[in-house]
């Protein structure tokens, strides 16, 4: 599907089919935006590490993100692996045959599904051919290469293509659709009686710093969120039928014929100090929201997002002790009766 989720994730002005990446592609962000972790996750990305998506992904640069995207699902994976395996209490895991990840990105959440319904073929869907590589590669060095294969195809279009499906996980894709509702109900389609979709939408926008961190005006992170939400709106506004409609989830994966099965949100917590690569990841992420986002920040914020990004200050994301990684991931399910 297409191109990511990210965490950076949401954004893509598709006036051409949508590209999508879901889990996989969390943490988009590149030129025009940092990631999206609170929505995480184009018509086919993923967003989830940063808060911003790019906002005209049609263009972004994928593929020079895979690394990002794929340390931030990797980051995310003990939250997608509580996710999968709550969904194993609402269908029976041996009656999954077949999953499509839609917007897989570079296959990490791909090779948890495999992993969590171990009698299912799982396939990884995006429109970015050099994640699906990343995708087929991780498949195979896990043990999984003979039941995970890949798909490019760009949606909406092609949703058709795509085949039955006994679940359908679309992680922090559908927002890059501008129909959402038209797409729910094509996805709905595909699914054979008892199939389950998921959509992962929502939760609560990351948290990195303490609100106040020693320099510039306390509470630098709910500023940036609101540049993001302004951004988010006018990527959502791009989108080709973009549709002007409620985020009810349940009440869409409803109108789509599909029966609620179930809400939950997932803890992402990396409690201070953290890790190197979480810390890679951060410094990633505000570094593409300096880049994406700065003509919508106030003059005093770029400047602190300067020291952040600066290695040799002593107050910068690369020496602070306090840094942290927390968000919360939201799943929302629906049977096909």
């Amino acid at each position: 599907m297409s191109r990511h989720e990210n965490e950076t994730e949401r954004s893509e002005r598709c006036q051409e089919p949508g590209h999508v990446h879901g889990e996989g592609h969390e943490g988009h962000g590149g030129k025009h935006g940092a990631g999206h972790e609170g929505h995480a996750q184009g018509a086919g990305h993923a967003h989830g590490a940063g808060h911003g998506h790019h906002h005209d992904s049609a263009h972004m640069p994928w593929a020079e993100m895979a690394t990002h995207l794929e340390r931030q699902a990797e980051i995310q994976s003990p939250v997608y692996t509580a996710a999968t395996a709550w969904l194993g209490e609402l269908v029976p895991v041996a009656g999954v045959r077949r999953i499509l990840d839609i917007g897989s990105g570079p296959g990490v959440l791909t090779a948890l599904l495999a992993e969590a319904f171990p009698a299912a073929e799982v396939v990884a869907v995006d429109g970015t051919p050099e994640l699906l590589e990343r995708a087929r590669a991780r498949a195979e060095a896990n043990g999984l290469g003979d039941r995970v294969s890949t798909l490019h195809a760009e949606l909406p279009d092609a949703i058709g293509e795509l085949g039955e499906a006994d679940l359908i996980w679309a992680g922090n894709s559908l927002h890059h659709i501008g129909d959402q509702s038209a797409a729910l109900a094509a996805f709905a389609g595909l699914l054979r009686p008892g199939g389950l979709m998921v959509l992962v939408e929502g939760g609560l926008p990351a948290r990195h710093l303490p609100w106040n961190i020693g320099m510039g005006r306390p509470g630098l992170e709910a500023r940036m969120d609101a540049v993001i939400a302004d951004s988010f709106g006018d990527m959502r506004a791009s989108l080709r039928d973009s549709k002007d409609e409620v985020d009810d989830w349940r009440g869409l994966l409803a109108g789509a014929g599909l029966t609620p099965s179930g809400t939950r949100s997932f803890l992402v917590d990396a409690p201070a100090p953290v890790a190197p690569v979480v810390r890679d990841q951060v410094v990633d992420t505000f570094a593409r929201l300096r880049e994406g986002q700065a003509e919508r920040l106030a003059e005093d914020d770029v400047k602190v997002l300067d020291r952040l990004l600066d290695p040799a200050d002593p107050e910068s994301l690369y020496r602070r002790a306090d840094l942290f990684h927390l968000a919360a991931r939201t799943v929302h399910t629906a049977i096909k009766g």
